[in-house]
């Protein structure tokens, strides 16, 4: 686990500007956190350095948002207010999962159907302060 502090919207921007290029296909980030901690406007770096050229929002209400314009097929989910992995799967989770990258806000209920992720990011913000712990598996280790 490496654990970096967000100083300002730049340094979210470069977090996302060096963790993009390392996905591909069949990569997922798992992106928890409080409310207001920096998951959604992570994920919208990330889009815009795929070369996503739609807006990219947050999918709270929707739970799953695809953009299919940058250089892999972007998945964004927001699982929130999921109550089973039935729900998950309903989505097609795993129809995404092998067509591009998926990021998943509030993973929670992903994680045990889900237990490959690419890499975990846990968001902190303390309401003054934001942070980042980042836990990769064993084929991003090197870079973190």
């Amino acid at each position: 686990m490496k654990s970096i502090e967000l100083t300002c919207e730049q340094d979210t921007i470069d977090l996302a500007a060096y963790i993009t290029p390392l996905l591909k296909t069949g990569d997922i980030v798992f992106l928890s956190g409080d409310l207001g901690s920096g998951k959604t406007f992570f994920s919208k770096q990330v889009g815009k350095f795929l070369g996503v050229e739609d807006d990219i929002d947050s999918p709270t209400f929707v739970l799953l948002k695809e953009y299919h314009t940058g250089k892999y097929p972007l998945f964004h989910l927001d699982l929130y207010r999921l109550k089973s992995e039935a729900e998950l799967l309903d989505l097609g989770i795993f129809d995404m999962v092998e067509s591009g990258i998926t990021l998943i806000e509030w993973p929670k209920i992903a994680e045990t159907l889900l237990p490959y992720q690419t890499l975990k990011l846990v968001f902190h913000f303390d309401g003054q302060q934001r942070s980042v712990d980042i836990y990769p598996n064993s084929a991003l280790q090197e870079y973190f």
